[in-house]
């Protein structure tokens, strides 16, 4: 079946599990919004800075052209979620800046203590990078991303004895596209 088939009998699969996936995305963000993120939990979001909606300092958008990925760990503020978009405050060089990020921009969500990722179609650009599993194995080591942190988390406790329970689950539509 090819993408004029999709349309053709008005069903949209691929359309139809983005935006359920998404909202896996959304109801994370309404959690954490209402309650916190819970012990070491945190999130990479990587959104398309040039898609419809998206509103960013201009300096930030001059930074970051086409994405930019943002960490929600121990300093984020009034974090809101509405069924389209999410709006956060972070601090960028000691200035808080407010973002609005539409779900339909965001192009990758990570939880690397859960190990959990999900990587979205967004379509600006039909050959959108794979989600680099190592980027989030080892957030430590790049610089290139912003940490954001939320100040009234408790101290972290260390993480031995964790389980891994089952490995990384990353999830990709490109697995249920017939090409």
């Amino acid at each position: 079946m090819n993408e004029h088939d999709d349309q053709t009998d008005g069903f949209n699969y691929e359309e139809m599990v983005e935006d359920a996936l998404r909202g896996v995305l959304r109801r994370a963000l309404e959690k954490t919004a209402a309650e916190g993120l819970p012990g070491q939990h945190h999130f990479y979001i990587t959104f398309r800075t040039d898609a419809p909606g998206v509103t960013l300092p201009d300096r930030l958008k001059a930074q970051h052209p086409e994405s930019m990925t943002i960490v929600l760990q121990h300093q984020f503020y009034d974090l809101g979620v509405t069924p389209d978009e999410f709006t956060v405050t972070l601090s960028f060089n000691s200035r808080l800046e407010k973002l609005v990020i539409p779900f339909a921009a965001v192009t990758a969500f990570a939880d690397p203590f859960a190990k959990f990722g999900l990587q979205f179609h967004v379509g600006l650009d039909d050959d959108m990078d794979e989600l680099d599993d190592e980027e989030f194995e080892d957030e430590d080591d790049d610089d290139s991303l912003m940490r954001h942190e939320n100040a009234d988390d408790h101290p972290e406790q260390a993480g031995d004895g964790e389980d891994d329970k089952g490995g990384d689950n990353v999830v990709t539509l490109d697995a249920f596209r017939k090409k």
